[in-house]
């Protein structure tokens, strides 16, 4: 036995009940624990634990900390107590730590910033306490969520977490943390969700004002960058909507009297302020679908023009500004909200929308050019493509309403999150799922004579309803230029006419996006149609592994299809490669391998050797669930 199988076996040995018996295959007589339930190697050595929903009560050892090539520890949903060991940090090597749903106690260990390339940290729903660690915000490789929610922490809040990626959400929720929230870096694009439960914090973006600031100022809209900047003029004491969010979404209140601060995501806040503060008051008796200033200061677009693209979408801007909204998502396109604006009319009922808010990027668009490119999205209609209901523009705003899809995302459904309510995706589900998404991307390569391109698939872009039928989202962004950073990927700025624009281009560097086509990815160069084929089949691997498609974590050093390929080529059994949830449905184990090589034509390395959507979608609808 080597020194991994002797670390796991002092997990194994620190486990008083394991009524799933999920460990019986772990013996001190195998000479390595490459094959044991949960494990994943890499030229034998473990790279991989996860053990989450198994019902395991007992502690977690220091000798795990002995893994030194462990890039995934996830043991979520089970009942380890007792502390973290600080030696469990010696694995700094670590992707992806989830420790969350258990009955952990102490502090947080100093130690863990050794941790320097972990992207995901998850420890909630924990009894952890003590005070916050400053040097978390050393963490510079996080990703989405840094979940700390429902514990015991107490303190404040230090000002270093305003040094956390910005593309980090933040989530304390539920502690005993007390004082100010500082005002500081990325802690502005927080929402008062992320601080909720907290009934001894104070200050933006929460309601409860700080004892030294009952009389709050608010932003100037004169200067709407520069937060030192106030306009007493923004009006006080209309009534706020309310509502409640879900798991880790965030709630915000758009119109309300509370103090509200440059940073804030919160969404049409600015908006609001343009339309009722200084000279602009009388704006809140008219209607803004048609109010654009086509010359003087301002130049194009400076009051707005609101534009409803679907006849049945019977929302005004008006209706949007009293809403109220919950952050649902924020990547380098803008903001997604959750927006509940209340019945009209015939239609008590409450209506639900998609509102996003765009951030410039790279790209400067004027009014007819947005339009152009709105109306063109406008025009795909497809059970499986989430629709385009209306749009604003002005200058410094920019705004893409749409269907609200209410069960999240597959990336989500597949790889959890602080508000995922789905179990583990049966076989019956996964097939749904991709046959839809495939007709949807078909339909769309093959609107408008083969010219439309997605350009950013990946499985946060496949949102589910409650039935799980799938939708694409973010058809269009990449039109706009807005699904990239200097980083990744530039849109070609010259568009001589709306026709033109429509074919896609784009140029990289070496910064690496797993769902990029290699020939984009690694070259630079133009995105096509064989671009999102590739993506599509990279949410296809996706789908049957279970896996992040990130080189390096879970994949034994390579990317999802390299580590799949390999796979396959090495002749390796089902069981190492397919996603363990499914191991029970062994009846479909055909299917599963005719997924396998869709998926696998699908990510040809040769763009030529790729098959258009159209062939793809008619291979996944002629597997059949059993």
């Amino acid at each position: 036995m080597n020194s991994d199988g002797l670390s796991l076996l002092a997990l194994k040995a620190a486990v008083e009940s394991d009524p799933s018996g999920v460990l019986s295959s772990w013996t001190d007589s195998d000479s390595t624990p490459c094959r044991w339930a949960g494990v994943v190697c890499s030229h034998d050595r473990v790279t991989q634990l996860v053990l989450p929903n198994k019902g395991l009560t007992g502690y977690i050892p220091s000798e795990l900390g002995l893994l030194y090539s462990l890039k995934q520890l996830t043991l979520s949903h089970n009942n380890f107590s007792n502390v973290i060991p600080s030696r469990l940090f010696n694995a700094t090597d670590l992707v992806v730590l989830d420790l969350s749903h258990n009955s952990l106690s102490g502090p947080i260990p100093t130690e863990i910033t050794s941790l320097k390339s972990l992207r995901h940290l998850d420890l909630s729903s924990n009894s952890l306490n003590g005070s916050l660690p400053e040097a978390l915000s050393d963490l510079t490789g996080l990703v989405g969520t840094l979940n700390l929610s429902y514990n015991h922490f107490s303190g404040g809040i230090p000002e270093s977490f305003g040094g956390l990626p910005v593309i980090v959400s933040l989530d304390l929720q539920n502690n005993n943390l007390t004082g100010k929230i500082p005002q500081v870096g990325s802690l502005l694009n927080q929402g008062p969700t992320a601080f909720s439960g907290n009934p001894g914090l104070c200050g933006f973006p929460l309601q409860n004002a700080c004892p030294e600031a009952q009389n709050p100022d608010f932003p100037s809209t004169e200067n709407p960058q520069n937060p030192k900047t106030l306009d007493p003029g923004f009006p006080r004491g209309i009534p706020e909507e309310k509502a409640k969010a879900r798991g880790g979404s965030v709630i915000v209140a758009i119109i309300s009297g509370v103090s509200l601060m440059v940073g804030a995501v919160s969404l049409l806040v600015w908006l609001f302020r343009r339309r009722w503060s200084g000279d602009e008051s009388e704006l809140g008796k008219q209607k803004l679908d048609n109010e654009v200033e086509e010359g003087g200061g301002g130049g194009e677009g400076q009051k707005g023009k609101f534009v409803i693209v679907d006849e049945g979408f019977n929302l005004e801007l008006e209706d949007l500004l009293r809403a109220s909204a919950y952050v649902v998502g924020k990547s380098r396109s803008g903001i997604v909200y959750k927006v509940v604006a209340a019945g009209k009319g015939s239609c008590p009922a409450a209506s639900v929308v998609a509102v996003r808010r765009l951030s410039e990027g790279d790209s400067t668009w004027k009014l007819k050019e947005f339009e152009a490119e709105m109306e063109a999205i406008g025009r795909v209609h497809h059970p499986n493509v989430v629709r385009l209901r209306a749009y604003y523009y002005a200058n410094d705003e920019k705004l893409i309403i749409t269907d609200f899809i209410r069960n999240g995302s597959l990336h989500t459904a597949l790889h959890g999150g602080p508000s995922n309510p789905l179990p583990p995706l049966s076989w019956a589900a996964r097939l749904k799922i991709a046959q839809g998404a495939a007709r949807g991307l078909m339909y769309i390569h093959e609107f408008n004579g083969r010219k439309y391109v997605h350009g950013n698939l990946k499985s946060t872009k496949i949102l589910l309803d409650d039935d799980l039928h799938p939708y694409i989202s973010g058809f269009g962004l990449t039109r706009l230029g807005l699904t990239t950073s200097k980083s990744s990927i530039s849109m070609a700025p010259k568009r001589q006419n709306s026709k033109q624009s429509i074919a896609t281009s784009a140029v990289t560097n070496t910064h690496s996006n797993n769902y990029l086509a290699p020939e984009v990815r690694m070259n630079g160069g133009k995105l096509t149609q064989k671009c999102d084929v590739y993506s599509f089949g990279i949410v296809l691997l996706e789908l049957l592994t279970g896996r992040v498609p990130e080189s390096g974590a879970e994949n034994e050093g390579k990317m999802l299809e390299g580590f799949v390929r390999q796979a396959f080529r090495e002749e390796k059994p089902l069981c190492d490669i397919i996603d363990q949830a499914l191991m029970s449905e062994v009846y479909a184990k055909k299917q599963v391998v005719a997924v396998f090589h869709v998926a696998l034509n699908c990510t040809e390395h040769d763009p030529e050797l790729r098959p258009r959507m159209r062939s793809v979608s008619e291979s996944l609808d002629r597997i059949k669930i059993p």
